[in-house]
C-alpha cells in the first residue's frame, strides 16, 4: 500500500507522514515549490529524517495564474489559501495516479488556520481536487468523518490523533516522542509572503501592470522599496545586500542609477519596452527643446528615479546631487534636487 504525503517543510506535514509510515504504509513525500514560500530545504531535510523519498514539483508560473484569479478569493492580503490547497492536492493526485498510490496525506489541523482549515474548507478542498474521501489528515482524523483508507482498514483509526486549534504543544510533544528534530522543520512564523500586506501591495501593482508575470518578476518584489511612476517601476535598494541583489537581477532594458562617491542605494528603473535609443534621447534631450511624448515621459521617469535615488543616499540634504545613470554600455550624469517624502508618497507602493 502506497500513499502520497504533501510535505510543506513544516512540522505538521512531517508528523502526518511519519504517523502513516509507522502503520506500514509506503509513503512518498511531495513538495510543491512556489515562489512565495521558501521551505524546499526544510522539506528535503525533514523527509530524509523520517526516511521517505521526496518528489519536488516545480509549479511557480502555473501557480501565479491561480494567484491572479482565485476561484475562492483571497484571505487578509493576496493569499488564495483555499485555491492553494486545491492546487497542491491536485498535484499530489497526479503523482498518486502515476505511481499507483491509494490516498493522500496532509498535515492539516482542524481550525489551525481560519480560512483554509475549518471543516467546510477541508471538505471543499478535497472535493474540488477530485479526492473526496481520499485525503487523510492524521493529526485531526478522530475529529473528522472517516476517510476511505480508514473505512477499508488500510489505516488503523485508533492510532490517529484529535488535535484541534492553533496551539503547537501537542505537535511539539509528538515530535519529541517520534524522535523528529525541530531543527529540520520550518518555523510556523516563516509563513507565506502572500499574507504580508506590504508584499501583497507590490504584487497587486505588478499584476495590474503586467499581463504575463514571471518568477523573476516575483523575485524582484522581495527586494527594496518599490515606486510606480506611470508605466515605470522604480526599485530602490535599502542596504548593501539589496544593492548587490538588484545588480544581479538587472535586465538589459533596466536603467541603473546611483549617487557616486557617497553612500547610495542602487536603483533600477524598469520598463521592458525601453530601448537604449529612447533612453539616450531622453537623457540627452535639451529641456528647452521640444521632444516627442515618449521621450519626454522616459526623461520624466529617469528624473523621478534620480531624485528618489538622491533622497535615499547620504546626500539627501544637499541642494543638488549628481546621480549616475547607466543603461546598455553607456553612462550619463544627472544633477537633481533630492525628492522630498511628500513628493514621492503617492508613488510609493511599499
Amino acid at each position: 500500500m502506497k500513499a502520497i504525503a504533501l510535505i510543506s517543510g513544516g512540522l505538521d506535514s512531517v508528523l502526518a507522514a511519519k504517523i502513516v509510515k509507522d502503520q506500514g504504509i509506503s509513503v512518498v513525500g511531495v513538495h510543491v515549490k512556489m515562489p512565495f514560500i521558501k521551505s524546499e530545504n526544510y522539506a528535503i531535510s525533514s523527509s530524509a529524517e523520517i526516511g521517505i523519498p521526496l518528489v519536488i514539483v516545480r509549479a511557480d508560473e502555473e501557480f501565479l495564474q491561480v494567484v491572479r484569479s482565485p476561484k475562492f478569493g483571497y484571505g487578509t492580503a493576496m493569499n488564495p489559501c483555499i485555491d492553494c490547497r486545491i492546487f497542491m492536492l491536485r498535484k499530489a493526485r497526479d503523482i498518486a495516479e502515476r505511481t499507483g498510490a491509494s490516498f493522500i496525506i496532509t498535515g492539516e489541523v482542524l481550525d489551525e488556520r481560519p480560512m483554509s482549515q475549518h471543516w467546510r474548507a477541508l471538505r471543499l478542498t478535497a472535493k474540488e481536487a477530485g479526492l473526496e474521501g481520499f485525503v487523510l489528515r492524521p493529526l485531526s482524523a478522530k475529529l473528522l468523518p472517516k476517510t476511505i483508507p480508514e473505512i477499508e482498514g488500510w489505516i488503523d483509526r485508533k492510532n490517529l490523533l484529535a488535535i484541534r486549534g492553533r496551539s503547537r504543544k501537542m505537535q511539539i510533544a509528538l515530535a519529541r516522542n517520534l524522535g523528529i528534530s525541530l531543527s529540520h522543520v520550518a518555523s510556523p512564523a516563516g509563513g507565506c509572503l502572500l499574507t504580508n500586506r506590504e508584499f501583497a501591495a507590490k504584487l497587486r501593482d505588478l499584476l495590474a501592470h503586467k499581463s504575463h508575470v514571471s518568477v523573476s518578476d516575483v523575485e524582484r518584489l522581495k527586494v527594496g522599496r518599490h515606486f510606480r511612476f506611470k508605466q515605470f517601476k522604480i526599485i530602490v535598494g535599502r542596504n548593501a545586500d539589496e544593492n548587490n541583489r538588484l545588480l544581479s537581477m538587472k535586465r538589459p532594458s533596466d536603467v541603473v542609477l546611483e549617487v557616486p562617491r557617497i553612500g547610495s542605494p542602487i536603483t533600477l528603473l524598469e520598463n521592458e519596452n525601453l530601448s537604449a535609443d529612447i533612453i539616450e534621447r531622453a537623457v540627452d534631450a535639451d529641456l528647452s527643446s521640444e521632444v516627442d511624448s515618449e521621450v519626454d515621459e522616459v526623461r520624466a521617469a529617469i528624473e523621478t528615479a534620480a531624485r528618489i535615488t538622491a533622497r535615499y543616499s547620504d546626500a539627501r540634504y544637499m541642494p543638488g546631487v549628481e546621480v549616475i545613470v547607466r543603461y546598455a554600455d553607456k553612462k550619463q550624469s544627472f544633477f537633481v534636487k533630492p525628492a522630498r517624502d511628500d513628493d514621492i508618497a503617492e508613488l510609493r507602493i511599499y
